[in-house]
């Protein structure tokens, strides 16, 4: 009785705290129109490519004009951290970085302008093949978490931004 007593107390206070969902509206909201609406201007080298597929793949663009444009610019490094009594490496961190800024079409403006970064840890092994497949497992990954980080900040810019 005690505890349907508190978990009462806690769905009052819940209903109150001013949380609305990021995507109300659906696919006809504020947020998925804007983000729709974003091109996603060619990024260099294997990774660029990685990242900019990832970006089309979650703005989902709806083939109309873009009202706004997205440049990013990536650092990808490879550390080794562990050394091995030979003196080789046995473990490795690569790290992507992107500083991305939103850019309006129409004015040139730059309305976001910002960084998303992660990291993952590799095992290096014997396997020369097996490392580099590693590596490139880790980037693969590392481009969704950093495309997932990207969208989200700019979906949190078109809800907050002035409705257009």
């Amino acid at each position: 009785m005690r505890r349907l007593a508190v978990l009462a107390l806690l769905s009052v206070t819940l209903g109150g705290c001013g949380l609305q969902p990021l995507y109300s509206g659906g696919s006809q909201g504020a947020v998925a129109s804007t983000l729709s609406s974003i091109e996603v201007a060619p990024i260099k080298g294997r990774d660029g490519w990685l990242m900019a597929n990832a970006l089309r793949d979650r703005l989902a663009p709806d083939g109309t004009a873009s009202r706004y444009r997205l440049e990013v610019t990536l650092d990808d490094s490879i550390t080794g951290l562990g050394v091995r009594r030979d003196d080789s490496v046995s473990r490795e961190r690569r790290t992507l970085r992107a500083r991305y800024q939103l850019i309006e079409s129409s004015s040139g403006t730059v309305v976001v302008d910002a960084t998303a970064g992660s990291d993952a840890g590799i095992d290096v092994v014997g396997s020369e093949y097996a490392t580099i497949a590693a590596e490139q497992t880790a980037l693969e990954r590392l481009t969704g978490i950093v495309a997932d980080k990207i969208v989200g900040q700019l979906a949190v810019y078109a809800r907050e931004a002035p409705a257009q």
